[in-house]
C-alpha cells in the first residue's frame, strides 16, 4: 500500500521543484524512511537502531547486513529511488 504512494511523492517533489530545499520535509522523510525499512522487513534485515526495532521489531529476522538480503531487481530499483529521494530532501541518516 505505502509502495504505491511513491511514485506519486516523487512526481509531486519533481513537479513541485521541491529537488534540493533548504530543509528537510520531516512527514516526507518519515515516510520515505518507512517505505524503505518496510522492505527490508518483509526480507528479514535485522535492525539495529531504536527507532526501527520499536518501529518493526526483529522477530524472524535472518540477516545483519543489507547488503545480504535476498531482495529483487523491483526492490533494488525502489530502494534506489528512495535512496535518492531522501538525499534530495536532505533528509537525516
Amino acid at each position: 500500500m505505502r509502495s504505491l504512494c511513491l511514485p506519486l511523492l516523487a512526481a509531486v517533489l519533481l513537479a513541485g521543484g521541491v529537488a534540493t530545499p533548504a530543509f528537510a520535509n520531516p512527514q516526507a522523510c518519515a515516510d520515505l524512511w518507512t517505505q524503505r525499512n518496510e522492505i527490508y522487513k518483509a526480507q528479514g534485515y535485522c535492525f539495529r537502531t531504536k527507532r526501527a526495532i520499536a518501529a518493526f521489531g526483529n522477530a524472524g529476522c535472518q540477516y545483519d547486513n543489507v547488503e545480504d538480503l535476498p531482495l529483487s531487481a523491483n526492490d533494488h530499483r525502489v530502494i534506489a529511488d528512495i535512496l535518492r529521494q531522501e538525499r534530495a530532501l536532505r533528509c537525516p541518516r
